[in-house]
Order: C-alpha cells, then sequence, then structure tokens
C-alpha cells in the first residue's frame, strides 16, 4: 500500500489536523477572532464525517493500527457529531480567553477519539488515550481565572499519568505473553495459566476504569466536572467516554474473550467479568449515595456519572453482542443527554455566576425553553419513560439478566435497580429547584438566561434527540447491532 492510498484512508483524521492548524493560524492572525475558528473547526468536522461516508467498508492494512468497520465508522460519526455539538456550545462560553487554541485543542481531542474507536492494536490505542488525555488536561486548565480550573487539571495530571503507567505496564505484560499487540492475535496467544496474565488484565482494565470514572478510579471527576470550563466538562463527560467504551468493550470481548468468566452469583468463575461486575456495583452504589449529598449540579452530574458507568458496565459483565451492543447504545444516549445538561449548566453559570441548585432556583421563569430541556435531560437520567434513558436501561439490564444461566446476574441488575431508584431523588432535587423554588432578588436580575441564540437551539435540539430515540429507539439500535454482525 502507498502512502496516498493511506492518506484516503485517514482522510476523516487528516481533515480534523487541517482544521486545526487552521483555526491556530487564524487564532495568530486576530486573536480577537470569535466566529471565523468556530465556522472553520465546524466545516473540519463535516467534512471529516463526510470522509467517513465515503470509505470502503472493511479495510485492515496494517493489522490493527487502522482499521475500517461498520462499527468504527459508526463511532467515529458519533464522536464527531458530539465534537460538533460541543463546539456550538462553546460559542455560549463568553468569558473564554484565547478562543481560536481552545477550539484548535478539542479538534485534537477528536483526532485522539477517532484513533481509538478505528484501532483494534493496543499500541496505537494507547497512543490515542495518550492524545485525548493532553488535550482533556489542557482544556480543564483553560480558564485563567480561576483556581478551580487549575486544581481540577493538576488533580486529572496526576490520576491520569498514574492510570497511563498502569495502562502501559498491562499492555506490556500481555504482550510479552501473547507475543502480539493485535487484539484478535492477543485473544489466540494468551495461556490462560500464565501468572502474570492475571496482572495485565487487571492493570489494562484499571487504566479504562480511570477513563471511564469508575469507581473506585473516579476521584479526579467531580473536580473536572466542576472547576473546568462548562464546554470541557461536557466533552470529557460525553465524547471521551464514549470512545472510550467502545475501546474497553473490544479489548475485553475480542482480546480477553477466553478470560471472562462468570459473575453469576451461584456459578462464580474467576476472569475479568466478575471483575468488571464489582466495579460496575461499587460505581452504582458510590456515585448514587454521594450524589445525594452534592449542592452544585455540575459536581452532582459527576457522581451521576461515576453511577451510570456502573450501569453501562453491566452490558459488558453479559460478555456477548447483545449486552456490548446494550451497553453502545446505552452509553450513546447518556452523551447526549449529560451534554445538553451540561449547556443548561453553561447558560446558568454565564447569567449567575455558578451553577449551586440555588443557582437554579426560578430558572422556569426566565428561561421556559431551557428549563423544560433540562427536565427532559434529568428524567432522561432517572430512567422514567417515554424518553431514551428509560429505553436505554430496560435494554441494558435485560440483555444483562439473559445472559448468564439461571439469571445468574440478578444480583447486579438488583444493584442497579436500587440504584436507580436512589437517582429519582436527586435529579427531582435539581428539577425542583427549577420549577418550585423561588429565586432570590440577585438570581431573578437577569431576564436574557437564553440569549445565546446558538447555544438554546443546541440544546433544544439535544433534548428532542433524547425524546425521539426513546420513543422510536429502534433506527440507531439497528445500527449498532447491524455493525456489530
Amino acid at each position: 500500500m502507498n502512502y496516498l492510498e493511506l492518506l484516503k484512508l485517514a482522510a476523516p483524521e487528516v481533515a480534523l489536523v487541517v482544521a486545526a492548524l487552521a483555526v491556530l493560524a487564524i487564532g495568530l492572525a486576530n486573536d480577537r477572532a470569535r466566529g471565523t475558528p468556530l465556522f472553520v473547526a465546524l466545516l473540519g468536522i463535516t467534512a471529516a464525517a463526510i470522509c467517513f461516508l465515503f470509505l470502503p467498508a472493511h479495510a485492515n492494512p496494517f493489522g490493527g493500527p487502522l482499521v475500517l468497520s461498520p462499527l468504527n465508522r459508526l463511532f467515529g460519526i458519533v464522536c464527531l457529531s458530539l465534537t460538533f455539538a460541543t463546539l456550538l456550545l462553546t460559542h455560549g462560553e463568553h468569558a473564554l480567553m484565547h478562543r481560536a487554541e481552545y477550539i484548535a485543542i478539542i479538534l485534537f481531542a477528536t483526532i485522539g477519539l477517532l484513533l481509538l474507536v478505528s484501532s483494534e492494536e493496543l499500541l496505537t490505542i494507547f497512543i490515542g488515550l495518550e492524545l485525548l488525555g493532553l488535550s482533556l488536561y489542557v482544556m480543564t486548565a483553560f480558564d485563567k481565572n480561576s483556581l478551580y480550573s487549575a486544581e481540577a487539571a493538576l488533580k486529572y495530571f496526576l490520576f491520569g499519568s498514574t492510570a497511563s503507567a498502569f495502562t502501559l505496564f498491562g499492555i506490556s505484560l500481555i504482550y510479552g505473553i501473547s507475543g502480539s499487540t493485535e487484539l484478535s492475535r492477543i485473544a489466540t496467544g494468551l495461556n490462560g495459566t500464565a501468572p502474570l496474565l492475571a496482572a495485565g488484565v487487571v492493570m489494562t482494565l484499571v487504566g479504562f476504569a480511570f477513563k471511564i470514572a469508575a469507581a473506585p478510579f473516579h476521584l479526579w471527576a467531580p473536580d473536572a466536572y466542576e472547576g473546568a470550563p462548562v464546554t470541557s466538562g461536557a466533552f470529557i463527560a460525553s465524547a471521551s467516554k464514549v470512545a472510550s467504551f467502545v475501546v474497553l468493550g473490544k479489548i475485553v470481548l475480542t482480546a480477553f474473550g477466553a478470560l471472562h468468566g462468570s459473575a453469576g452469583w451461584h456459578a462464580l468463575v474467576g476472569g475479568w467479568s466478575p471483575l468488571l461486575a464489582v466495579l460496575a456495583a461499587f460505581s452504582i452504589l458510590l456515585g448514587n449515595f454521594v450524589a445525594l449529598a452534592q449542592r452544585d449540579v455540575r459536581r452532582l452530574l459527576a457522581y451521576s456519572a461515576v453511577a451510570h458507568s456502573g450501569y453501562a458496565l453491566l452490558g459488558l459483565v453479559a460478555g456477548n453482542r447483545d449486552g456490548f451492543s446494550a451497553t453502545l447504545f446505552y452509553i450513546i444516549i447518556y452523551a447526549i443527554t449529560l451534554l445538553g445538561a451540561f449547556g443548561v449548566c453553561s447558560a446558568v453559570l454565564h447569567e449567575t455566576g455558578g451553577t449551586q441548585l440555588a443557582n437554579f432556583a426560578g430558572l422556569r421563569t426566565r428561561s421556559p425553553l431551557l428549563s423544560g430541556c433540562m427536565a427532559v435531560f434529568m428524567l432522561s437520567l432517572a430512567g422514567l419513560p417515554p424518553l431514551a434513558g428509560f429505553f436505554g436501561k430496560f435494554y441494558l439490564f435485560s440483555a444483562a439478566l439473559r445472559a448468564a444461566p439461571n439469571h445468574g446476574l440478578l444480583w447486579l441488575v438488583a444493584i442497579a435497580l436500587f440504584g436507580s431508584l436512589i437517582s429519582l431523588y436527586y435529579y427531582l432535587v435539581v428539577l425542583r429547584a427549577i420549577f418550585v423554588d423561588q429565586a432570590s432578588v440577585a438570581a431573578a436580575a437577569p431576564l436574557h438566561i437564553s440569549g445565546d441564540w446558538v447555544r438554546s437551539a443546541t440544546v433544544l435540539v439535544l433534548a428532542a434527540a433524547v425524546l425521539v430515540f426513546g420513543v422510536t429507539p429502534t433506527p440507531l439500535l439497528a445500527r449498532i447491532i447491524a455493525a456489530l454482525t
């Protein structure tokens, strides 16, 4: 294969690189430019998505580093769509300094996302993780006027560096045992009796547990969600989590498929499945219980994210195609919902100076549009019909129940149902602040909370997507299932 053919296969990544460099050049030429860098970035995202549509359905030129498949193409477009929405939300971030550089970093992070979802080789996956991680650290620290932003970025960087070391050490052990870094070859080269194999699997899973903010590897998430610029938190919570779950599913189901084990209560067998089951249960319980005590909505959403990572792990614990498809559907719906919720938080923060529950008091009188959208997001996260969150949880829990004989994962599903019941309370607390509580005179003063029409329109589209995928989930779910066959 020559370089021209390789360039064609990597056309989406190339389009993003060109767009990022163009945005940086615009920022150097005019540091005050606002609309032009955003327009160029959106154009680059659109071009990358179009490139995906014209790529061949299947291609594997180097045996893993760059693989074209229906699944990789679908989630490449999903990541690009989430980045597109995040960029639109930056239009409402009026306090951002060096806007062009910030947008360029988002584009570089998106390149890392595409490397993650398009690769089936551990070293390339690690490179994608590091490109994504370094970009997210900078995005978290981008608010130079906030000490909380710097503190959150430092914690994120320290925890992330440690997790990367675990991941790389685990990859080296797996390579030493299997003789390959390609996921398909690892599956045939693993020796289930090798004493170092368990260490390699555990260390790799620890690194990815950090990326998806599963307890007890979640300590960076509350500070990052609260201290980072709102759009940075939105991107971390949505697009990066989607890509991380896609890669984690590929690794455990393809490379570690023979080491699945069993998490059934009556037939426990050692493997990665009981390990993920414990992480899921701990994440659900800790995330939901700690969220009850939060008074800041962004911090509440952070602990909620820990619980939702636990829910999504149920599909991986199931260890089959139905479970993986349920996880992928659920994480897409969750990403759309949380992106919209952060969009509302961005509007409230801009007008009132905070995202405490008190800042949301009386929002219904100041912005009925954003209030209605926030109600859709909160109720979907709680899992109430007819919103997409309900169908996502129903499909996920039913896939977990069907996976093990004699309903062996019933204990884990019961914990998930209990966690969903707890979560209903703190989501309703947010809605009570919006629709019931009376705003103070100072908080009620701003009357233009929907003034940024780009942000408001983006939030409205995301809320409509949550409603549409709840009423008619079949088109998206059918695409995911078809991509997995």
